[in-house]
């Protein structure tokens, strides 16, 4: 069935809408950024650049790292940005623009986040890096889509009843990221876990300014939650809606976090631009290898 206009819109030069890409413009290997400026950072370490666009918060750059080609791609900040990434990233690989038809073989692109968090935890210290076993959604938008295929029943019933989840938020939903790629960017050297991802920066994530809160002791019950040795580790804002959606569509996705900021202890990284360059030349080589 062809796929009307107002579900798959296009830009006159036959670009998809909010990412301003064509087929030919992104690689099968992906990053993901939350800050457009962040994009130049890691496409500096690049031997070369062949494309670069960008459109409102979406910045992508397309080039060669040691050999290997990449695309590094802001996603600004929130599940609902991921939304539209993910669903256009799909449609320049599994959908022929043309005909506006589903294509018969299907693409599996492999996504890593780079991103900056929070940790839960004292012994998970600024400047150390998180790798996301799991997507621990509390933002809802997943619940748009049916998820029963991809979602961890079990995990997702285990959170709701330690935290006593109020159920008028939404239903939290629970998603593995790629054991393919977490074989691949694994080492000793960094923590694992399970990651919170939340619909908003002050409130969902439990930061009191003005306003009152629903659950204000929704980080506490977080910190002393545990699920099969797996602990949450850090809080952010799109991880689980990666995984979500990656896991819908066939992609495979994980999630790597630089923690500047420790929640138990309250402190905040010294120097958070080199946390983040770390974590950035750590993932460049373990793709390159």
């Amino acid at each position: 069935m062809e796929i009307k206009q107002s579900e798959l819109i296009l830009n006159p030069d036959g670009s998809v809408y909010h990412l301003n890409l064509k087929p030919e413009n992104i690689a099968h290997d992906i990053i993901f950024v939350g800050d457009q400026d962040r994009v130049s950072k890691i496409t500096a370490h690049f031997d070369s650049i062949e494309f670069t666009t960008q459109k409102r918060e979406f910045k992508t750059q397309t080039g060669i790292y040691k050999g290997k080609r990449l695309t590094v791609m802001s996603t600004g900040i929130g599940p609902d940005n991921i939304d539209i990434v993910m669903n256009e990233l799909d449609a320049l690989v599994n959908i022929d623009l043309e005909t506006r038809q589903p294509k018969e073989t299907l693409t599996a692109l492999n996504i890593i986040r780079v991103g900056t968090s929070g940790s839960l935890h004292a012994d998970i210290p600024v400047d150390s890096i998180v790798m996301s076993a799991y997507g621990l959604g509390m933002d809802n938008m997943l619940r748009s889509y049916i998820i029963d295929r991809v979602s961890d029943h079990a995990l997702e019933e285990a959170f709701i009843n330690h935290t006593q989840w109020d159920m008028k938020k939404g239903k939290p939903y629970a998603i593995k990221g790629s054991e393919k790629l977490q074989q691949l960017i694994y080492s000793e050297d960094i923590h694992t876990g399970i990651t919170a991802t939340a619909g908003g920066f002050y409130g969902p994530q439990g930061r009191v300014l003005r306003l009152d809160i629903q659950d204000k002791e929704l980080n506490h019950k977080m910190d002393t939650f545990n699920f099969n040795n797996n602990r949450i580790t850090n809080l952010e804002m799109e991880t689980a809606a990666i995984y979500g959606l990656a896991a819908l569509l066939g992609h495979n996705a994980l999630s790597m976090n630089a923690i500047i900021a420790n929640r138990a202890s309250g402190t905040f990284s010294e120097d958070p631009y080199a946390a983040v360059n770390s974590l950035i030349s750590y993932v460049l080589n373990k793709l390159s290898v």
